[in-house]
């Protein structure tokens, strides 16, 4: 029990040190946003969040 609490915070510490590394080793270093509106690859695509679908069909009055 208490080997396999110890293997899980190991690696929860593990995941955690490997996503600081970016932030820690690069000078300004910061995570790059994770919305799609900031995407600009998903925005070319015409994607966008599901809020802003909502509130395109509200306004087009096609929302069910």
């Amino acid at each position: 029990m208490l080997e396999s609490l110890l293997l899980s915070v190991l690696i929860i510490a593990i995941a955690l040190a490997l996503l600081l590394v970016k932030v820690l080793i690069r000078k300004n270093g910061s995570f790059s946003s994770q919305h799609i509106h900031d995407s600009e690859a998903m925005r070319a695509r015409g994607i966008h969040c599901v809020i802003d679908q909502d509130r395109e069909a509200r306004e087009a009055n096609r929302a069910y």
